[in-house]
């Protein structure tokens, strides 16, 4: 019972006190039952199993776990990131939201969402734990031809996009020419507009689509690294196992395999 036998002795003397009667016989040579403690005792186990009972009803019902990860990391290995959830898991039902990190976090002070995978962008926020660095490239389908006497054409995010001003950014420093041929929400529909060959994307590296080959030999300019940083206020146990795992996979170095 993890206890002391001075501890148990207290607690029956208790019990026996809130009961008005002897329960135990205590003599030098034996401890034995009274006969209301003979009477008492399957009443109070029945007691005892109905409480653990009724504690299980909630150890049974599914934990909900909402968490908000960047659409900016959210690429092919998406699949593989909730596999590792959903393995071991299987008393956790999984909200997952994907958005801007402006967007996640402001969701997350709100409440609506327990944890959140977001880039660090800036020093304003500095109440998560850095799960990794990602790094940042140019890619475009193995085909594309990436012209040189003409603006380069990108495929873009939609503004306000922080990985779009980046871009941006880098152009203007570069002092490099460029036109938007696309315009998409989210790793995957830029990715899959690079894949179509349509133009060049600038995309986390551990998002980008195994058909994707990042620009090497180009004048293009250097792109920063970012942290990936977790917020969060999770504190069950089944929550916070599952998004250990999820986690674990940033640590890694991003959501692919």
């Amino acid at each position: 019972m993890n206890t002391t036998q001075a501890a148990i002795s207290l607690r029956l003397r208790r019990l026996e006190e809130l009961l008005g009667t002897r329960l135990v016989e205590r003599t030098p040579r034996r401890i034995r039952l009274t006969s209301a403690g003979e009477r008492f005792l399957e009443p109070a186990r029945k007691y005892v199993k109905a409480g653990r009972d009724a504690l299980e009803i909630f150890k049974s019902e599914p934990a909900r776990l909402a968490i908000g990860i960047t659409h900016h990391l959210i690429g092919a290995g998406l699949p593989h990131l909730l596999r590792l959830v959903g393995e071991r898991e299987t008393g956790v039902t999984l909200h997952l939201r994907t958005g801007g990190t402006r967007t996640l976090l402001d969701l997350y002070d709100a409440g609506e969402l327990d944890a959140i995978v977001v880039l660090r962008h800036d020093d304003v926020r500095r109440d998560g734990e850095t799960l990794s660095r990602e790094g940042f490239g140019w890619f475009c389908s193995p085909t594309f031809k990436v012209p040189t006497d003409v603006p380069l054409p990108l495929v873009l995010q939609p503004d306000p996009c922080n990985l779009r001003a980046m871009a941006l950014r880098a152009m203007a420093a570069a002092k490099l020419s460029w036109r938007e041929v696309f315009v998409g929400t989210g790793a995957a529909s830029v990715g899959a507009a690079a894949e179509a060959g349509i133009g060049i994307a600038l995309m986390a590296r551990s998002a980008a689509p195994a058909g994707l080959v990042e620009v090497q030999d180009h004048a293009l300019p250097q792109l920063p690294q970012l942290d990936v940083m977790l917020v969060s206020n999770i504190t069950g146990e089944r929550t916070t196992a599952a998004l250990r795992r999820i986690s674990k996979v940033f640590h890694a170095g991003g959501a692919a395999p």
